[in-house]
C-alpha cells in the first residue's frame, strides 16, 4: 500500500512514551519492511524535527539526537513531497471558503501534498479534523492501525 504519514504519526513513532506510539510504530514498521511505501510532505520532516527538538522529553533530545532519529527511522524510508509556490494560494482560498484559519493551514498543506499522489491511506491522529478540511480525501484519512497485520480495507 501507499501510505502518507503526517507529523503526528512521525512524532509518535519516534517517541516510545508517546500515547500513540504503538499504532504509529506499527505503520512505520510496515514501511521499514517494505510492506508499504511511505510518503510524507517535506514540511512534515521539518515539523517533526521542530517538535522532537523542543519537546520536554527525559532525557532532553538535542538537535543532534533528533537528526540521528530522523536519519535512522524516517529519512531513508520515506519519499517526501514538496509543494510548489503555486500550491499555497488555493490552500488559503480553500480555508477561507471553509471559514477557518490559524494552524489549519498546515494541515491543509499536508493534504495538498498528499493530493499529489495516488494513495491508499493518509495516516494522521487528527483524522476527524482532516476529513472536515478535505471531504474529497476523507475516505483515505484514518489513524494508523494498532497492528502491523491488520491492514485490510476500511
Amino acid at each position: 500500500m501507499k501510505v502518507f504519514c503526517d507529523t503526528s504519526v512521525l512524532v509518535a513513532a519516534c517517541l516510545r512514551t508517546h500515547v500513540h506510539h504503538s499504532p504509529a510504530q506499527a505503520a512505520l514498521s510496515r514501511i521499514h519492511k517494505g510492506e508499504d511505501a511511505g510518503y510524507a510532505s517535506a514540511h512534515a520532516l521539518a515539523e517533526t524535527f521542530s517538535v522532537l527538538s523542543r519537546m520536554p522529553t527525559k532525557p532532553k533530545l538535542v538537535p543532534a539526537d533528533v537528526l540521528d532519529i530522523l536519519e535512522q527511522d524516517i529519512i531513508p524510508h520515506f519519499t517526501f513531497v514538496a509543494l510548489a509556490s503555486d500550491d499555497y494560494p488555493p490552500v488559503i482560498r480553500n480555508l477561507v471558503t471553509l471559514g477557518v484559519g490559524g494552524g489549519r493551514i498546515y494541515d491543509l498543506l499536508h493534504l495538498r501534498a498528499a493530493g499529489k499522489l495516488a494513495l491508499d491511506r493518509i495516516y494522521t491522529f487528527n483524522d476527524s479534523e482532516w476529513k472536515t478540511l478535505s471531504p474529497a480525501q476523507a475516505p483515505l484519512i484514518c489513524t494508523p492501525p494498532d497492528s502491523v497485520t491488520n491492514q485490510s480495507g476500511s
